[in-house]
């Protein structure tokens, strides 16, 4: 079943119910200001932080669903309602939410009365913009009220959501015609605060929201709306809102707009101490000026959508698949660029206050984000890098507004380390710039610790010299990427190694994941040394991968599959000698990437056990058989139902290292076959199994021992996005940067006969067909570059050349 459908010409997804099974929303904002916005109009905006600079509010796991956002209500012949259904939920004779790349457009009518409300971000400004247009359909003239509602925080979403003995005391706004300022806090900060305002004349205004609502009433039914005029309120303490009432008078077939603008602001630095009494408006005016036309305004949204589609110029496909076009084109590049902006920290699942930026999945982020804007993911790497210890480890978790690390969250995660290595590596590999490796960055944000790149990354690796256990394998720690996977390894001292001298002594439960990573990122670190003259040191770096190597060989091959992890006791943990979680996802993937166990023909049986222990028809489930009861040697992972999150749901982030091992080996109809299965393009029409948006990738899917196999939950932010775009165009499709220039190596299905990808690469722009007549599934045969054929698969790099045509036979 659908609620909405794919318009690939405006790079839409138009949802044409209000009602979808679970909110579907969009992101708006690229740089510094984000807000979110459903498919009803609900959400929140923030300037950097979700969490300290919140400035709207938003109730989660509210009743009803998806409550405060940013609210329309229109008013035409005592008949109330609201574009985008909610919070009145007045039924309506036309809807259509449509979500575009930055922005969101309502277009709805009740009663011969069209409204449409476009929502987005500018480029260059700290706002959001509503553009709001209503049009006279019928025969007759009609007399309109329009009123809007939006909620302020009071900044730091935490402590507005529970010091409610201070907070209900400091609520402070200041007025201008058509100009609402919040500015709670600036006795103590005087230098940022919030405006609100309409490019028009108003009939009236309400900052006080309890006014604006009346006593034990929400926003689905406000005193003001029903009673038809403002009551002109000026917040003072308790909780202020913005509020504006516009009245128009339109003849059958007149039409008039508004531009409502919800902005950040801060003042000069050399005024910010100015005496208190009056906010410097300033810069709220120079802002409001500049989208105070329906004209400006139009211009700023064309602006933004030529943004968007230079943007995903970068990476092109054509081929005769429209659903695969589609994804690799739009939707999954698009994801990219919003989990690089977010991390994990705000969405409908992640309530913005807590996680912040992920050491591990920032960087992950990186490798499906880096090809749109190479310069961003530079300074994105640095600012990972100085969150990290001493001694290779790191902080798991930063706050965006203050990059220092997360003191709550700690360290620990023992994987943290390689995925530096992975990121940058990405990075050098995308953009050829080694200097980045001589970037002085501090340890622990401390600057007189500070040390070239290089030398965190060297780090990194050299983390597990003196972090391996009793089987040479690294130690978990608190645990590795499978948070919940903790085996008794647990430090609550932030930056403390998890270090052993012997086979009795500390912690030693060990991850035969953190191998996989080790012997893949560890190559490649050696081939970073090598490119910047440290040839010795690569060697050195090449003989631990190959000791690392032949120890998952040894003690982590179960016969069938890879191991997953030895506990505190030795205790082997994803073997057929366990009872319950017998074979786990992470390894088999990891570990074949790596390339280990292929020539020992190892790797086609791991995923042969995969396809037939771990396979189900929404995707591949991240172990078997679910865990029943808590086991206290195995941590949170248990804790879950059978079927849910880490115990054997289906967790999308790694279901594309089953896909790119299986390109490893050469069969592309299973890498594919494995692509599909959480594809949102290829499930859109089980949506109401599936419930999350049929254009996002979610973070877990209800696995085959759960009540609601195939329901979805968290989506928009997780690494599935930049490993899936990964895995399909680097792997699948097989256009991959390298050190040395771009290779053209696809793993495709046999139903791919032919397929165009435009890719723009170190400035230049690589136009590359491949033919693939006989239905191949490996293997290049011939690559012809401007006439020329080449030898192998690497494209070389002429210096100053910008475009490159290229045919590739299978």
């Amino acid at each position: 079943m659908k609620f909405g459908y794919f318009d690939d010409i405006n790079k839409e997804y138009v949802i044409t119910s209000p009602k979808t099974p679970l909110p579907w929303i969009n992101y708006l904002g690229c740089e510094s200001f984000f807000s979110l916005i459903s498919n009803t109009g609900g959400g929140y905006s923030f300037y950097k932080d979700a969490k300290l600079l919140r400035l709207t509010r938003y109730r989660y796991n509210n009743v009803p669903c998806d409550n405060n956002g940013r609210y329309f209500y229109i008013k035409d012949s005592g008949t109330v309602w609201n574009p985008g259904w909610q919070p009145m939920q007045t039924p309506l004779d036309s809807y259509a939410c449509r979500h575009g790349l930055g922005y969101t457009i309502f277009e709805s009518s009740k009663n011969d009365l069209a409204a449409s409300v476009t929502a987005f971000v500018p480029i260059g400004d700290n706002c959001e913009i509503n553009k709001v247009t209503l049009k006279n359909k019928g025969s007759e003239k009609k007399e309109i009220s329009l009123f809007s509602y939006i909620e302020f925080c009071l900044w730091n979403a935490v402590d507005d959501s529970t010091n409610f003995q201070r907070n209900l005391n400091t609520g402070e706004v200041e007025l201008e015609p058509s100009v609402i300022y919040h500015k709670t806090e600036y006795r103590e900060r005087r230098n940022h605060y919030a405006v609100y305002s309409v490019n028009e004349p108003v009939a009236g205004f309400d900052t006080d929201r309890d006014s604006f609502l009346g006593a034990y009433r929400s926003p689905a039914n406000p005193e003001v709306i029903e009673s038809g005029a403002s009551k002109n309120t000026v917040a003072s303490g308790w909780s202020p809102c913005g509020s504006f009432h516009l009245k128009a008078s339109l003849q059958p077939g007149e039409e008039v707009s508004y531009v409502f603008v919800l902005g950040y602001v801060e003042n000069p630095v050399e005024e910010k101490w100015e005496s208190l009494g009056v906010i410097n408006k300033r810069p709220a005016h120079a802002m409001l000026e500049r989208y105070n036309t329906v004209a400006k305004t139009d211009a700023a949204f064309a602006a933004l959508k030529d943004y968007w589609n230079n943007l995903l110029s970068k990476y092109t496909l054509e081929t005769e698949d429209d659903k695969l076009c589609r994804m690799v084109n739009i939707w999954n590049q698009y994801q990219c660029m919003v989990t690089f902006n977010m991390s994990r920290s705000a969405s409908y699942y992640e309530s913005g206050t807590g996680r912040g930026m992920g050491f591990r999945d920032s960087s992950q982020d990186l490798l499906g984000f880096v090809h749109l804007i190479p310069e961003l993911a530079r300074e994105r790497i640095l600012d990972i890098a100085s969150t990290q210890f001493e001694d290779g480890s790191a902080y798991h978790q930063y706050q965006p507004l203050t990059k220092t690390g997360n003191m709550d969250i700690g360290s620990g995660f023992n994987d943290d380390p390689l995925w530096l290595i992975a990121g940058t590596s990405a990075y050098i590999r995308e953009t050829g710039d080694y200097t980045i490796l001589d970037e002085m960055v501090p340890f622990d944000n401390k600057e007189e610790l500070s040390a070239p790149l290089i030398e965190h990354l060297r780090r990194s690796f050299h983390f597990f010299d003196y972090n391996k256990g009793p089987h040479k394998l690294p130690l978990i720690g608190r645990a590795d990427w499978n948070d919940c996977l903790n085996l008794n390894c647990f430090s609550e001292t932030p930056g403390e190694s998890f270090q052993t001298t012997g086979p009795n002594e500390g912690p030693v439960a060990e991850s035969v994941f953190i191998a996989g990573m080790y012997v893949k990122y560890g190559n490649e670190y050696a081939v970073m040394c090598e490119k910047i003259g440290l040839a010795e040191e690569a060697s050195e770096v090449r003989d631990k991968v190959a000791d690392m190597y032949q120890a998952v060989l040894s003690a982590g091959w179960d016969g069938e599959w890879f191991v997953r992890a030895y506990d505190a006791n030795s205790d082997i943990i994803g073997s057929h000698q366990c009872k319950e979680g017998q074979i786990f996802i992470e390894p088999q993937g990891m570990c074949v990437m790596a390339g280990i166990g292929v020539e020992e023909k190892l790797a086609e049986k791991a995923l042969d056990s995969v396809k037939e222990k771990l396979d189900t028809k929404y995707g591949i489930v991240l172990l078997q058989p679910a865990y029943q009861e808590y086991h206290v040697n195995l941590g949170e992972i248990s804790s879950y139902p059978p079927g849910y999150k880490e115990n054997a749901g289906i967790f999308c982030h790694n279901n594309p290292w089953i896909s790119i091992a299986e390109t490893v080996i050469g069969r592309g109809n299973r890498a594919f076959e494995v692509y599909k299965k959480t594809c949102p393009a290829y499930i859109e029409d089980i949506s109401e199994i599936h419930r999350a948006e049929p254009y996002a990738y979610a973070q877990m899917i209800a696995g085959k021992d759960a009540k609601n196999h195939g329901e979805a939950k968290n989506s928009w932010l997780t690494g599935t996005a930049a490993w899936t775009f990964t895995n399909i165009s680097q792997y699948i499709l097989g256009i991959r940067p390298d050190f040395d220039g771009l290779i053209v190596d696809p793993c495709l299905p046999d139903t791919i006969k032919d397929m165009t990808i435009r890719r723009i690469f170190r400035g230049a722009e690589y136009v590359i067909k491949v033919e693939n007549h006989g239905g191949h599934q490996k293997g290049i045969r011939k690559i012809v570059v401007d006439g020329k054929e080449i030898e192998g698969n690497l494209i070389p790099i002429e210096k100053g050349k910008k475009f490159y045509n290229v045919i590739a036979l299978m």
